[in-house]
């Protein structure tokens, strides 16, 4: 069996612009021919996608905490089952649009569960399956809301109707867990122009990635 593959996810507040530094890194592997797989959470194949639609639907504002995060870690289970320990065992770079870390921060801290209980539950669904590399696009929740509104093609969730308090309580978890995780977490401000952000992440790739973490 070959060498396993490099588990790289991008966590950050609505608006922060994941989806833009996405691109950015899938460029970099390409340019190095470096073999990889994109994919997101709530969903990434069938089943997820399904217990994704529930979550975010904006009619769900009932939906209680804990269902919620349960919710996200059925979702996760499945889909790192059936994307992610797959192509990690090929030997390509999984590139994740979130993963645990958005659910200790959403549920566990912003939604007041505790992030040790929320990681109670997400210990089981992930086992030990952690990223090697974990970007935080850290953003202002003002500025995030503002790009929120001015992109008229991004799709509006349910978490993007939730109270600008609830948004700052979100980074803060954020905030917490870069402060908690510094070897896996690269903090990347995200209020700056993004080619400034692309810098700091080529930057890090060359350190990281190439080197072997």
């Amino acid at each position: 069996m070959g060498k396993e593959g490099f588990f790289i996810t991008l966590e950050g507040g609505e608006g922060s612009g994941k989806t833009t530094v996405l691109g950015r890194v899938t460029a970099y592997l390409q340019n190095r021919s470096m073999p990889y797989r994109i994919t997101r959470e709530p969903g990434g194949v069938e089943i997820a996608e399904k217990i994704r639609s529930i979550i975010l639907d904006p009619a769900h504002t009932a939906m209680d905490a804990r269902t919620e995060a349960l919710l996200y870690a059925a979702s996760r289970s499945q889909h790192l089952a059936e994307v992610v320990e797959p192509a990690l065992r090929e030997g390509l770079t999984v590139l994740c649009d979130r993963f645990v870390d958005s659910s200790l921060v959403y549920q566990g801290h912003a939604r007041g569960l505790g992030i040790e209980e929320v990681w109670s539950i997400n210990r089981f669904a992930i086992g030990n399956r952690m990223p090697d590399l974990t970007f935080y696009l850290d953003v202002d929740p003002e500025i995030g809301l503002s790009r929120i509104a001015a992109n008229q093609e991004r799709e509006v969730n349910r978490l993007d109707l939730e109270s600008l308090s609830f948004h700052k309580k979100v980074r803060e978890g954020y905030q917490l867990l870069a402060q908690a995780n510094p070897d896996r977490i690269v903090v990347l401000d995200a209020n700056r122009p993004i080619h400034m952000v692309e810098q700091d992440i080529v930057r890090t790739l060359e350190e990281r990635v190439l080197k072997g973490f």
